[in-house]
């Protein structure tokens, strides 16, 4: 163990620059941050030095007067000097003068900011903050003598340090943030931490009360430590965990930076003012009163003990740090003290501090998984000795000759005087409290001593000091590295070296191993095993242990671990069939590769026992098993040696001299068994042709075992080919259909027989069904005569062609192939077909079904023109199944009838609704929008169908009853508006025009007021139907305005039949009035008080039955009382119905008993109003004709399809 030691690097002045330089105090020194330069301030003088060999660079002389502090900024471009002469001089990094600015006083203190290379400078009086970019040097007045001052890491607040012993901290402006008075003696140095990895900021400050502070930003004193002198210089190293401290001692010393002293650095003759680290190296400079600048190398030994592979050494001079070096764990003990020596044995840790030793149990907490400690022991007194060693009760002292016995509570037990000085010591293990050292002497006396006998026991004596001492594990023999660099072994029992080698600096023997070692001779590390050669590795340092298969050594201070192959002593030892102590050498660690060497070798060494432990170490159970098995053969006497090689060169790979013996053993099943396994094919048919017979091997099953280990393989190609080739059929099929093969497919079916083979016929047709292949999925069928397999298929490939001619050649599949046919069509939009098919399928309902879901999906996808479509589907289905088979109303049909007609007509009306509610452009008519909206909720009874918006619908009645001039009407939907649960995104809207149309009269349009075309009674919006006599609108589907028709009812007892006779009968009719046009196209005619204006065409013929210029119909609802509490249609007389003209009747048939048939009679010409023949609804002709234009020519709302009279 070595004390650290500081070195003289250089001095200035050297002894032969006495004579012509006259020495002054050195006031200041300062390092340039890459720590390529030095200057140091002597008298007026600074000299520019080379910090590598003292050589002075350059010598400035800009100040008149003593200069007193020097300053480098962080960059390294610049530096600074103050003094006596009041001023500040800042100079570039070569010496050159760039700035020069005054102060008051002199010069004290100078600091660089470290981030801004802002630069304060401090006097008597005051203190002031300079930077490149002020033009001006901004001043603050002090009211006591500024000594020192420093910057924090960040550059945000600069400390002071004031006569009075006040501590000042401000900010880079130099406001006073926070003031210190703790102290009442001169500040007179102080720097901050520079570690960037501190938790805070930390301020050492040195006081002329002879003490050391340390203060935290906030102004709290974190701990405070007495010195015997007055300071003069603290600085830190760069890391910031020591720091030098000089002063009235004389001396620099070195402290850690939790204020603990570790060691001095120098000694000089008087004070010293300024001593500073190099930067980024171990180098401290130091300044003295005499005029001496001294540069010193500080030189760290490393501290450390070891024990087997426990290590243990000191780090940042207070912490101990132990390891194992093995497993890699650690522990960290942080002694708070300068660590000087430390021992280590079986989890026990002796740590000398100046004043204590410490006693420490370590131990693994195996439920944290890390290393822990504990005190055991404090020994309160200060000891002096070379050596230190610990024991699992003791600690023993070694000082030059003496070895001295102490228990862990200090006591001295026993003490040895040895012949001659004590050059090394070891423990070498024993019972706890009867331990044996094992102690080198400098004349070369090896003893070892047990601890509880006071009589050393001499071993043997060398021919020269001991350098390193180390015994093997079995305590028989004895390794020793002398000062000549000689490795000697010697057996303790002859007493006689067995081996030596030179240039060795150190040894160890293999702690888990005898008869091996290891010796290093600084650059080579050599391993000796038995009486081998010796097998050498490239290696710097020292060997301190060894290991199974680790070597531990010490470079310069790094101890590092280092695994050493033992392949070369396991083949050497496997050369001379020496099996078991070639196991003992893997078990030190070995390759994989190693161990199965080793296991082949002793197994045809017949060493059972190293065959099956190396074996199992590599987890080659089959190995085992043949050991097993041989084994048992011996003990069963049953043991064939052909038999015993055979298996043994088939787990070696040579399967042919395997097949061999196998036969010689007369065992050819086995062979062709290993051969199979192999894929050997060939091989094995060769054999199985020659002695099958004799055996009894058949090749088909030779056959169908290549096939099986094919298919394991996914070879399927091959094994379908060899399933078939050994009648293995079934399988065949098998492959050939999951892969889709159908050729080899088909060739199996084709050769199947009918009778026998119908199960494979069967799975061959599947498959072709699966795989879409419909001719020979037929063909299988077919052969089968498989009827309804056939049905399935055609109905899969949709073949309804050939389907049908199955049905009408097998009448019983008729419904199994009618249903997939009308589900198809369903799926392809053709709804009355696949009705229709339904039906004959027999399945109705399923049909209803089909179009109730299509229906919902419409409305769930805002597609109500399509749901219009399917709900009028619905009823006229519902219609259809309206009467029974005897004849019967089902009133629950015809219930369903008028409830899906009216959803229809509702669907139809809303689609143009919610394309003006959701789409910002809409190109129908206002009008149109305004009577649909009107339609929509006069018949919407409650919540409404599914999928219609109320809010829309009401939402658009309000907008257009405003933009119409219908301004009651929109109040009164702005009204019901408010009793809905409005959208979000539409609630302003509302809210807005709920209040304008308060601004509006309370008046409607009288022309768009609805009025009754059989009374003439004018009714209101909210009506559909008339208010006096009950009469319902009939509305065109397009407009959606009210038509001039009315219902009329036949007399009792005329027939259906018997009416529409006298309707369709030609009658002549004439009107009266005159008629005029002129040439251009026109004509006009007056009728009955009316004028009438015709386009084309000669003038209407007149009646010529004077007593019929009135229509007997019109007369009679003149004449008629409308008044009435329920609604009857007019009654039409046979004179009346005579009178009619076909073109104005109007007559609503469903074709069915269910639901009678309605008349209405046109009161205008009926030509221009249309009925659809297929939904009985009412259109305006034109309106319609252009519905049709759009539509394909279909019926926008049952999609029957029309012709379109071309003009």
């Amino acid at each position: 163990y070595k004390r650290m030691k500081a070195h003289l690097a250089w001095m200035f002045p050297k002894p032969a620059h006495l004579a012509r330089i006259k020495k002054q105090p050195i006031n200041a020194i300062e390092y340039k941050p890459d720590g390529t330069q030095i200057l140091v301030a002597t008298g007026s003088k600074i000299y520019m030095f080379d910090p590598n060999l003292g050589e002075i660079v350059k010598k400035l002389r800009g100040p008149k007067d003593t200069v007193y502090c020097l300053a480098y900024s962080a960059d390294g471009k610049r530096f600074a000097s103050g003094g006596a002469d009041n001023h500040v001089i800042i100079w570039s990094n070569t010496g050159d003068g760039v700035l020069k600015y005054p102060h008051m006083d002199s010069i004290l203190c100078l600091a660089y900011n470290p981030v801004t290379q802002q630069l304060a400078s401090c006097t008597a009086s005051d203190f002031g903050l300079w930077s490149r970019e002020q033009v001006e040097v901004n001043k603050f007045k002090v009211t006591s003598k500024i000594l020192c001052c420093s910057w924090t890491t960040d550059g945000q607040q600069l400390a002071l340090g004031h006569f009075d012993g006040t501590i000042s901290i401000r900010d880079r402006e130099g406001t006073e943030k926070l003031k210190i008075t703790e102290l009442k003696a001169p500040v007179w140095c102080m720097s901050w931490n520079p570690s960037r990895d501190e938790p805070y900021e930390v301020l050492a400050a040195g006081c002329w009360d002879q003490t050391l502070n340390f203060f935290h930003l906030s102004g709290k004193r974190i701990c405070k430590r007495d010195l015997d002198f007055d300071p003069c210089s603290i600085n830190y190293f760069n890391n910031g965990e020591y720091m030098v401290i000089a002063g009235s001692n004389k001396k620099a010393t070195l402290w850690k930076k939790e204020g603990i002293k570790l060691c001095d650095i120098c000694e000089t003759s008087n004070w010293i003012w300024s001593a500073k680290p190099r930067p980024n190296d171990n180098y401290v400079a130091v300044g003295t009163e005499d005029g001496d600048v001294k540069v010193y190398q500080l030189m760290f030994s490393t501290v450390h003990g070891l024990h087997e592979d426990q290590y243990a050494y000191r780090s940042l001079m207070t912490d101990v740090v132990v390891q194992d070096l093995v497993t890699e764990n650690h522990l960290r003990i942080r002694c708070k003290d300068y660590v000087k020596r430390i021992a280590v044995y079986k989890g026990r840790l002796a740590v000398q501090l100046p004043e204590k030793v410490y006693i420490y149990d370590i131990f693994f907490d195996e439920n944290e998984g890390l290393m822990q400690f504990h005190i055991r022991s404090r020994i309160q007194k200060k000891i002096e000795c070379n050596l230190l060693v610990v024991t699992s009760h003791h600690i023993i002292l070694c000082l030059d000759r003496k070895l001295q016995l102490f228990d862990f509570k200090g006591v001295k037990e026993r003490e040895w005087t040895m012949e001659s000085v004590i050059r090394y010591i070891k423990v070498i293990g024993g019972p706890p409290e009867r331990e044996a050292l094992l102690v080198g002497l400098k004349n070369g006396v090896v003893c070892k001593i047990f601890i509880d006998n006071p009589f050393p026991i001499q071993l043997l004596k060398h021919s020269s000091a001991i350098r390193c001492l180390d015994l093997s594990l079995n305590r028989d023999k004895l390794a020793v590295v002398d000062e000549k660099s000689t490795c000697s072994v010697y057996d303790l029992k002859t007493k006689q070296y067995t081996f030596q080698e030179r240039t060795a600096n150190s040894v160890a023997w293999n702690s888990a191993y005898d008869d091996m070692l290891c010796y290093s001779s600084g650059t080579v590390l050599n391993i000796k095993t038995s009486n081998f050669p010796i097998n050498q590795h490239k290696f710097k340092g020292f060997v301190v242990g060894f290991k199974a298969s680790k070597v531990f050594g010490l470079h310069f201070v790094n101890m590092s671990t280092i695994d050493i192959p033992q392949s070369a002593s396991l083949h050497r030892y496997i050369q001379n069939e020496d099996f078991k102590s070639a196991y003992k050498v893997a078990c030190l660690g070995v390759t994989d590769t190693d161990w199965k060497l080793l296991a082949f070798h002793a197994l045809m060494g017949m060493d059972f026992s190293v065959a099956r432990k190396s074996f199992i170490r590599i987890r080659n159970y089959k190995y085992i098993d043949l050991l097993n098995k041989f084994e048992r053969q011996l003990v069963a006497k049953n043991y064939d040696k052909n038999m015993f090689l055979a298996e043994i060169f088939a787990y070696q790979g040579k399967f042919d001299d395997a097949s061999n013996k196998y036969i010689a053993a007369k065992n050819p099943k086995a062979a062709i068994d290993m051969l199979c396994d192999l894929q050997k094919w060939d091989k094995a048919k060769q054999i199985a042709k020659r002695i099958g017979k004799e055996t009894g091997i058949n090749m088909n099953d030779l056959i169908f075992k290549q096939a099986h280990l094919a298919e394991e393989d996914g070879d399927k190609k091959v094994a379908a080919e060899l399933y078939q080739a050994c009648g293995e059929l079934k399988k065949a099929i098998k492959i050939n259909g999951e892969k889709k093969w159908w050729q080899p497919l088909r060739e199996i079916m084709n050769g199947l027989n009918v009778d026998n083979d119908r199960e494979l016929i069967v799975q061959c047709a599947k498959y072709f069904l699966d795989g879409n292949k419909i001719e020979e999925a037929t063909e299988g069928y077919e052969k089968l005569n498989d009827f309804e397999s056939l049905v399935d298929l055609y109905v899969q490939a949709n073949n309804w062609e050939q389907a049908f001619k199955l049905r009408d050649s097998h009448p019983h599949l008729a419904k199994k192939i009618n249903l997939p046919y009308a589900r198809w069509l369903a799926e392809n939009d053709k709804f009355d077909q696949s009705m229709q098919a339904f039906i004959e399928a027999g399945e109705p309902e399923e049909a209803i079904k089909m179009i109730e879901i299509l229906s919902h999906n419409a409305v769930t996808e805002n597609r109500f023109n399509d749901a219009a479509y399917y709900f009028w589907l619905l009823a006229r289905k519902s219609l259809d199944l309206a009467i029974e088979e005897n004849g019967s109303k089902n009133m629950r049909k015809i219930s369903q009838f008028m409830k899906f007609r009216k959803l229809s007509h509702l669907y139809y009306a809303y689609e143009n609704i919610y394309q003006y509610s959701v789409q910002p452009f809409n190109s129908v008519a206002p009008n149109f929008l305004f009577n649909r909206a009107r339609f929509l909720l006069m018949t919407i009874r409650g919540s409404g169908p599914f999928g219609i918006s109320k809010v829309f619908v009401t939402l658009a009645l309000a907008r257009l009853s405003y933009s119409l001039g219908n301004f009651e009407l929109a109040r009164e939907a702005y009204q019901r508006l408010s009793l809905l649960r409005i959208p979000s995104h539409l609630r302003d809207e509302v809210d807005l025009a709920s209040i304008n149309i308060n601004s509006k009269p309370m008046t409607n349009q009288d022309e768009m007021i609805p009025i009754c075309y059989r009374c003439g009674t004018s009714n209101s919006f909210s009506s559909d139907r008339c208010s006096l006599c009950k009469h319902p609108f009939v509305r065109s589907f397009t407009s959606f305005e009210h038509l001039p028709l009315v219902e009329f009812s036949l007399p009792q007892g005329m027939s259906d039949e018997e009416a529409i006779q006298l309707i369709e009968k030609d009658s002549l009719h004439s009107t009266s009035g005159s008629s005029s046009g002129g040439g251009d196209g026109w004509h006009e005619s007056h009728e009955g008080g009316s004028e009438t204006l015709t386009l084309g065409g000669p003038p209407a013929p007149q009646e010529s039955d004077n007593n019929s210029k009135e229509d007997s119909f019109a007369q009679h609802l003149v004449s008629m009382d409308h008044r009435s509490d329920r609604y009857r249609p007019v009654v039409a007389s046979r004179n009346m119905l005579a009178q009619f003209k076909k073109q104005d009747v109007f007559m609503v048939n469903w074709n069915s008993k269910a639901v009678p048939r309605q008349y209405f009679k046109s009161l205008v010409d009926g030509s221009v109003i249309t009925q659809c023949s297929g939904c009985n609804t009412f259109f305006q002709t034109e309106e319609f004709e252009f519905l049709l234009l759009k539509n394909q020519n279909k019926c926008p709302i049952c999609h029957k399809k029309h012709t379109v009279k071309q003009q």
